[in-house]
């Protein structure tokens, strides 16, 4: 091969590393910017959520996916009416429940009412049967404020002016006491690591101090664990919403050793590097 085509190979191959990299680093910002509605979304979820403390509804936030060790549940309630795992959506467009499939801009989201049902049923399984049937799943539309519809499932997707309304009037089918044991039990087995398999729920009231009266009600109130005595797992919102930088969009993961800032810095380093070497080398190739 003569010296010119080598030095050309040599360029055709820098430039397509320039490209690659820039490639890279334009998928890092899309994924961060899809993180970033999805995270914000949660968040405006969790404040609508916290209407129901004062009617005797406890809550945890961004905590573990049952069996799942990388992924999370977005928000997992206790009163009166049962266990309601909500999964946050901040879509965007036409969203529809047609024919009974959850659609958003005519394209099928059969996978997250597939996942809102799988949220429930690991739930579920951490509880003893007596109380397995009272856990349902709501997908909560954050994007889509008035939204209401069921999917062919049987999973109820409400925009977020509607799912407070809707946990609050489910029937009360749970006392105070066994509502403050279930949220304890929930608490210390969706807030720790995952183990391979998690010890059932036991109805022992005596390890679960009844919580304070809530302006006179017969409710639990918003107080911390340090003033009720709870271990810290169990106190109402023990678990807060996710900040910036914890979430991934599609797959709901925890793990992240490093953030989507981090990543996009890393690349932009990379492509100024590949830049640099490409204009301080061809000269030489050229020669």
């Amino acid at each position: 091969m003569a010296a010119g085509d080598g030095a050309s190979e040599q360029s055709r191959l820098a430039a397509e590393r320039i490209a690659r990299l820039k490639r890279q680093l334009d998928h890092a910002e899309r994924a961060a910017e899809t993180w970033g509605a999805g995270a914000e979304g949660e968040r405006r979820t969790a404040r609508r959520l916290s209407e129901l403390t004062p009617r005797g509804w406890f809550l945890l936030h961004d905590v573990h996916w049952p069996g799942r060790p990388l992924a999370n549940l977005d928000h997992v309630l206790v009163g009166p009416g049962g266990v309601v795992v909500v999964d946050a959506k901040n879509w965007t467009g036409n969203v529809e429940i047609r024919a009974g499939v959850l659609r958003q801009n005519g394209y099928s989201r059969s996978p997250a009412v597939e996942g809102a049902l799988g949220q429930a049923a690991a739930v579920a399984a951490l509880l003893e049967a007596p109380h397995r049937h009272l856990v349902r799943s709501i997908i909560c539309m954050a994007g889509q404020p008035d939204f209401a519809g069921t999917t062919g499932s049987g999973v109820e997707v409400l925009g977020i002016n509607k799912v407070v309304a809707r946990v609050a009037a489910l029937p009360a089918v749970l006392e105070q006491q066994t509502v403050v044991g279930l949220y304890s039990h929930l608490g210390r087995q969706l807030t720790q690591p995952q183990a391979a398999s998690a010890p059932h729920y036991r109805a022992n009231t005596a390890r679960y101090p009844a919580p304070r009266p809530h302006h006179g009600s017969v409710y639990p109130s918003p107080v911390s664990a340090r003033s009720t005595g709870w271990p810290a797992a169990a106190s109402p919102s023990a678990a807060s919403p996710r900040s910036a930088g914890s979430r991934s969009a599609g797959s709901k993961s925890r793990a992240r050793p490093i953030s989507s800032r981090q990543v996009t810095g890393g690349l932009w380093s990379l492509l100024l590097l590949g830049i640099v070497v490409f204009a301080v080398t061809a000269p030489l190739w050229i020669r």
